[in-house]
């Protein structure tokens, strides 16, 4: 598959300034990807379709605080991509409500890399 062209991803944008675990972000990541998922269903079926089909592109990426992942947010919906918020429920590591992350997408690559190209992988 070497040159293959993802025409469709998905991506979640994680806070690192929370000191969340390991297994806590896979968890908010999750949570971003199926709630991402199932809005682009409800809304753009086409685009969840082509992604599905595509092997359901998804990278993870960071920043610094919740202030850029709102600008981040912001971005996105400017230029109409789904976007999730996860708040988390509380019960293990950080208070109840605080948001851990975005998921964008699933959503045309080029249309979301306009707004996560420079943000470092997780």
């Amino acid at each position: 598959m070497t040159g293959h062209i993802v025409e469709f991803k998905q991506v979640m944008v994680v806070r690192r300034d929370l000191g969340m675990g390991t297994g806590k972000i896979a968890a908010q990541v999750a949570h971003a990807a199926v709630m991402g998922a199932e809005k682009t269903k409800e809304r753009k079926r086409e685009w969840f379709d082509e992604w599905f089909m595509g092997g359901q592109a998804k990278v993870v990426v960071k920043v610094q605080s919740m202030e850029e992942l709102m600008e981040v947010r912001k971005h996105a919906e400017n230029l109409r991509l789904p976007v999730v918020q996860v708040q988390d429920s509380g019960l293990t590591q950080i208070p109840p409500g605080t948001t851990t992350c975005i998921g964008i997408g699933p959503a045309p690559s080029d249309l979301v890399d306009k707004v996560t190209n420079s943000l470092k992988l997780l």
